[in-house]
C-alpha cells in the first residue's frame, strides 16, 4: 500500500482485519487516521498531516522530493488521487461546519451556505416575545432587500470527460440544483428581444449561444445591504443575459430555504 505522509511517500504492507465481524477496509483505514483514495480494496492513503499553504501540484512535486532526492520521477505519482481527497475533505469539513457532522439526514437545498448574518432573520439572529409575532409588527420591520447582477467574463469550458464529473453538493450551497436547472432552461421560452441601441450588446446577444463553453457567465442574488449571496440563488449563464436565468433566482430566493424565516 502506498501512504503518503509529510515526511514523504512510502511503500508498506498492510493487511486489514478479515475476521467475520471486521469492518470494511475503508472504516478501519479511517479509525487509524488514514484518508484513503478508494473505498472497496484501497491501495493507497493519505495521512491526516498533509498541509500546506501552497498548490498540489508543488506540494507533491516537494513530497516526491523528499522521498527520493536523486530519483523523484521514480517515486509514485499519486497527485490524481491527492486532488480527489481533498475535494471529499472538504465537503466533510462543509458538512460539519454546518452541523451535519453528527446527524444521520443529508443535507437538504442550500443548507450548506449561510446567508447574511445581518439581515434580520426572526428565530435565528431577531429574538421576539412571547406576545410578539411577524403579524403584529410593521411590514418594513423585516423586509429584505435583494439585488441581481451578474459576471459574463467567468467563462467556464467543456469539461474533457463529463462521464467523470461528480458532484458532491449540488444545490445544497449557492448553486442551483443542475437538474432543476436544467429543466426550468427546458421549459421556458427564449423570447428574442432587439435593441433600439447599437451599442447595447447584452439585449442584442441575449440568445447567442457559444458552443466551446459549458457556461458563458455566473449569475446571482445577493443582500442589498450588506452584499452577502443568498444561498441556491446562484445559477450558471448558458448563452447571454437571457430572462431565464434571472427568473429561477428570483423564484429560488422565495421559495428557497429563506421562505419560512
Amino acid at each position: 500500500m502506498v501512504i503518503v505522509d509529510k515526511s514523504g511517500v512510502h511503500r508498506l504492507e498492510v493487511r486489514c482485519c478479515e475476521c467475520p465481524n471486521a469492518m470494511s477496509p475503508d472504516i478501519q483505514m479511517f479509525r487509524h487516521r488514514f484518508f484513503p483514495a478508494s473505498f472497496n480494496r484501497p491501495k493507497t492513503v493519505f495521512t491526516l498531516d498533509l498541509e500546506c499553504g501552497t498548490s498540489a501540484m508543488n506540494y507533491y512535486s516537494k513530497l516526491r522530493r523528499m522521498t527520493s532526492s536523486m530519483f523523484p520521477h521514480l517515486v509514485p505519482d499519486r497527485y490524481r488521487e491527492l486532488m480527489r481527497v481533498a475535494r471529499q475533505w472538504r465537503q466533510l469539513k462543509t458538512m460539519k461546519w454546518h452541523g451535519f457532522g453528527h446527524r444521520s439526514d443529508n443535507p437538504s437545498t442550500g443548507e450548506l451556505a449561510l446567508f447574511c448574518p445581518a439581515c434580520p432573520q426572526p428565530g435565528i439572529n431577531v429574538l421576539l416575545s412571547e406576545d410578539e409575532s411577524l403579524d403584529d409588527d410593521p411590514s418594513w420591520k423585516y423586509t429584505r432587500s435583494f439585488v441581481m447582477d451578474g459576471n459574463f467574463k467567468a467563462e467556464h469550458l467543456h469539461p474533457i470527460k463529463p462521464f467523470d464529473e461528480v458532484w458532491l453538493s449540488d444545490g445544497l450551497g449557492f448553486m442551483v440544483g443542475k437538474d432543476r436547472y436544467k429543466m426550468h432552461l427546458a421549459e421556458a421560452a427564449d423570447t428574442v428581444e432587439k435593441s433600439s441601441c447599437n451599442n447595447h450588446r447584452a439585449v442584442n446577444q441575449a440568445n447567442a449561444a457559444r458552443h466551446k463553453l459549458e457556461s458563458t457567465g455566473i449569475g446571482g442574488v445577493a443582500c442589498a445591504r450588506h452584499g452577502c449571496f443568498v444561498p441556491h440563488s446562484m445559477v450558471d449563464f448558458q448563452k447571454g443575459e437571457r430572462q431565464a436565468t434571472s427568473t429561477i433566482k428570483h423564484s429560488r430566493v422565495n421559495h428557497g430555504s429563506l421562505a419560512d424565516k
